[in-house]
């Protein structure tokens, strides 16, 4: 029988495709870049084929090669989720998870969680990545991580989904707006309104909008912000309106100025949190037991 890749080789050249560079890649598999090269020619002396272009400026995959990648992260994810089967099997909670958290949850959520899991669970690791829901699915998808806590919906293939609660919008102005102070208010009042946002990539954008039923051009947006805490500081100074979701309203985001707070006449008006995961995951149990503490962390 031919000799076989190992994992470790297989490891080395999806880590090429994913920085495009050999010391890169190297450090990301914490080798040095001689060991990690010798690993990709043993690869390809054992496929009998060349699987990277090499020059001084980049590095590029063969056609081959690109296909070898995508089988090697499925072959690489599989082994894990096996790994991860043998974890699961004893006593929940008892091993590491790795969890992926949006920008305008984690703040919000995880302090709390991570204090509960802590007392009732002291040898369980989580490890905790902070990014934005597209690079956390992708992240997923290539087995780097278990599970995500995001806002839903949020297209992706291949995974569960489960809906712990939902969060309402609420609208925030400076004093003396025309909005603010006036209990209740419609979502049609927004029309026309200079209503500041996050940035595009941030799902918080597109889960407002389409809660208030509004498209981009229904409002002006005279600011585009990277967090919600310079969003409010914006707010404060008279820049315009936002919409900031409660969470962020009862954790204070609002504390130390002076900005208005009004709830919306409608229903639904709100984004749902919720868990994504691998739809082969072995962990699925776990994972519904890490939802239902966050639901209880968000109702303490």
């Amino acid at each position: 029988m031919s000799r076989q890749p190992t994992l470790k080789q297989l490891r080395y050249l999806c880590a090429v495709a994913e920085h495009g560079h050999f010391g890169h890649a190297a450090r990301a598999c914490h080798v040095s870049q001689s060991t990690l090269s010798a690993g990709i020619l043993e690869l390809e002396s054992t496929l009998g084929t060349p699987l990277v272009e090499r020059s001084h400026r980049q590095v590029l995959l063969t056609t081959l090669g690109a296909d070898v990648v995508r089988r090697g992260r499925d072959i690489l994810r599989d082994v894990e989720d096996l790994v991860t089967l043998c974890d699961a099997a004893s006593e929940p909670f008892a091993g590491k998870m790795r969890l992926g958290v949006i920008p305008t949850v984690a703040p919000f959520i995880l302090p709390r969680l991570l204090n509960r899991l802590r007392e009732q669970h002291p040898g369980f690791q989580l490890f905790i990545r902070e990014d934005l829901s597209q690079h956390l699915v992708d992240a997923l998808h290539h087995g780097e991580l278990d599970v995500l806590l995001l806002a839903l919906p949020f297209p992706a293939d291949s995974v569960e989904t489960m809906n712990l609660f939902s969060d309402e919008f609420l609208l925030a102005s400076p004093p003396g707006h025309g909005l603010a102070g006036n209990g209740k208010v419609r979502t049609e009042q927004l029309k026309g309104e200079g209503l500041l946002l996050l940035e595009d990539g941030h799902c918080l954008r597109e889960h407002a909008l389409e809660a208030c039923k509004l498209r981009g051009s229904d409002v002006s947006v005279p600011y585009q912000a990277t967090s919600l805490n310079t969003i409010v500081q914006m707010v404060a100074n008279g820049i315009g309106i936002t919409l900031l979701p409660r969470m962020a309203v009862d954790a204070q985001i609002l504390s130390g100025t002076n900005v208005c707070v009004s709830e919306f006449t409608g229903r639904n008006v709100s984004r749902t949190i919720g868990l994504m995961w691998r739809r082969k995951t072995p962990r699925r149990a776990e994972l519904r037991l890490l939802g239902e503490f966050v639901q209880g962390c968000h109702t303490e």
